[in-house]
């Protein structure tokens, strides 16, 4: 542990010009779709980990479960003396188990809300005095390098099932990543949603409470606001289902009304019931997910479940 803790918050902001031209050809297409990586602003990093209380929503739950049961194993594979990366550090609820049983000496939280990651990292840093804490707003779905030289023993980590997010080609890409910023010698704590029964996992996509609703329409409110949108909320729809075929989840936005919509000074025209795609969620089984870390390159593994082997957290190396 450092005897001379520091917080430092590191900015790697995309172009503005790239950000309106993906989310423009996302509009262009005869399938219209919003990356979900427009879901966080502050106020969809918020609604999101509403979602994560929900009494349907169980992958939260359940990884905090296998975190508190199996951290010191964990922390074990990872080793001391560490330093730890997160991608997608959100409200950092789950990093402080790993943190309290691990101490590494550093921390290097990734997300892409500038101002929920400045307020979660600095409360990290108050709280744990003895951590270097190295926040970096990035988009860590694209290719990036990281904001410092990293040395001896450095280990990811990847909860949530933020994975089942990517396509699995972009997945692959993704860990291929993750194994050149951890180095050779370097692993990876992940959380993974696993296949299960289909009813389970389209109730945890479409809540009581109509949380995550609020969360897939915040989206259009998060482009009005930055991407000069004019959707109106009302005149739209949250659907979620689970594609079966694809072995996913996939959230929509559905225009209830033939309409036009601006974004950026550019005019799409809507029809009743068109669809906007804003996310999937891929689940996987063990074994796949197993393989699909030993082509990025990861050669051991080891592997922790709940008794109805719902969510799984894997640590590979």
């Amino acid at each position: 542990m450092s005897s001379q803790a520091s917080y430092q918050f590191y900015e790697q902001p995309a172009e503005i010009e790239d950000v309106h031209a993906q989310l423009l050809s996302g509009f262009r297409q005869k399938h219209r779709s919003i990356s979900p990586k427009f879901f966080y602003d502050e106020r969809g990093s918020e609604l999101f980990t509403a979602i994560t209380r929900t009494p349907e929503y169980y992958p939260t739950r359940t990884e905090m479960a296998l975190l508190q049961t199996h951290g010191q194993e964990m922390a074990d594979c990872i080793g001391t003396d560490s330093t730890l990366l997160e991608y997608g550090s959100g409200s950092s609820e789950k990093i402080r188990l790993l943190l309290e049983t691990l101490k590494p000496r550093s921390y290097l939280p990734m997300d892409i809300s500038r101002d929920y990651l400045a307020t979660s990292a600095n409360t990290i840093a108050e709280d744990y005095p003895w951590l270097d804490v190295l926040a970096t707003c990035v988009d860590y779905s694209q290719e990036f390098d990281l904001p410092v030289t990293l040395e001896g023993n450095v280990a990811a980590f990847f909860p949530g099932s933020s994975i089942g997010n990517f396509s699995p080609d972009s997945a692959l890409a993704f860990l291929k990543r993750v194994r050149r910023h951890v180095g050779v010698d370097g692993g990876l704590l992940i959380g993974v949603d696993l296949k299960k029964d289909v009813e389970v996992l389209n109730r945890a996509y479409n809540d009581s409470e109509s949380i995550t609703a609020a969360f897939n329409l915040n989206v259009l409110n998060h482009i009005n606001e930055v991407y000069q949108g004019n959707f109106e909320l009302d005149k739209f729809r949250h659907r979620a289902a689970y594609n079966e075929a694809l072995g996913c989840i996939q959230m929509f936005i559905t225009s209830l009304y033939s309409q036009t919509v601006e974004i950026a000074g550019e005019s799409f025209e809507l029809n009743a019931g068109e669809e906007i795609h804003t996310e999937n969620s891929f689940k996987y089984s063990e074994s796949e997910f197993r393989d699909m870390c030993e082509q990025a390159g990861f050669s051991q593994s080891r592997f922790w479940t709940d008794k109805d082997e719902w969510f799984g957290v894997f640590y590979v190396s």
